[in-house]
Order: C-alpha cells, then sequence, then structure tokens
C-alpha cells in the first residue's frame, strides 16, 4: 500500500527509489557542487599563501625573491623589479637556478595570478618552504601604481 501526504494527495517515494530512480541527476548534482568548492579547499592545500601588494612589498623590502612565471613575451612588456625571470613551463627543468634563494621568501606572480599558484607547488617540491602567491598578478601590481620595470 502506497502512503498518501494529506496535504497534496501526491504518493510518497521511498528514498532508496527516489536515488534508484534518479542516480545519473545525483551524480550531476554532487559533481557540480564539487566543483564549486574545490577552488576554496585547493588553496588551502596549495603551498604557499596568497599575498596583496603591501604585504609583498613588505616581504619585498625583507629581501624576498621576485618570480616571474610568465612567458617570455608577456615578461618583456614589463616585470616588477628585479624580477627573475622563468616561465612556468620551464620551472620543474630549471628550478635549480634558484637554489641560491632557497632561504628566502619567494613571492611569484604572473599576469593575473593563476598560473603562480601553480608555481608555488613546482617550488614546494623543489623544497622551497616560505613561498607567496601576489594576488591579483602584475597587473594588480600595475594598478596599484607600483613600480615596473621595461
Amino acid at each position: 500500500m502506497i502512503s498518501v501526504s494529506p496535504l497534496s494527495r501526491v504518493p510518497i517515494v521511498s528514498f532508496a527509489t527516489f536515488v534508484q530512480n534518479n542516480w545519473l541527476l545525483i551524480l550531476v548534482f554532487v559533481t557540480s557542487g564539487g566543483m564549486l568548492v574545490w577552488p576554496l579547499f585547493q588553496k588551502r592545500l596549495a603551498p604557499g599563501r596568497d599575498v596583496g601588494t603591501h604585504e609583498a612589498t613588505r616581504l619585498i623590502n625583507s629581501n624576498a625573491v621576485l618570480l616571474d612565471v610568465r612567458e617570455t613575451k608577456e615578461f618583456e612588456g614589463g616585470r616588477l623589479p628585479r624580477a627573475i625571470h622563468i616561465p612556468l613551463s620551464q620551472l620543474a627543468s630549471r628550478g635549480g637556478e634558484l637554489s641560491r634563494h632557497a632561504g628566502k621568501p619567494v613571492i611569484t606572480y604572473d599576469m593575473a595570478g593563476n598560473r603562480s599558484r601553480m608555481a608555488n607547488g613546482v617550488l614546494g617540491r623543489l623544497g622551497f618552504k616560505d613561498v607567496y602567491n601576489l594576488r591579483g598578478g602584475y597587473k594588480a601590481w600595475k594598478d596599484a601604481g607600483l613600480p615596473v620595470e621595461k
């Protein structure tokens, strides 16, 4: 016998039957929810942390190293003062070039701040402990009116 809701006179379907009949819908729901939440977890699990332009300036004044991970064409269009340029695509193979800076904080940046997060992961695997990502990247630095080199 099917029980009927007194308010709507619609049969109440058991939860197991609903899941069995709508498993694809539930899978899409769980997957899309996971995709929405993933960036929050990714930031917490990634080595290093995001810093704004003011915090980056403080770190630079405390002897931090700037690492530009943009491609060469982007780098030639302008860069932060005294930045070391190693494109993200070459960072794993050229990471040894940074070995003399291993004890210093490293601030990575790109044009908007996405590739530099990946660079922090590579630097973490290379043994760097004190890594930061410039939030907003080169664009945020330039928009803040801070000095750039050509």
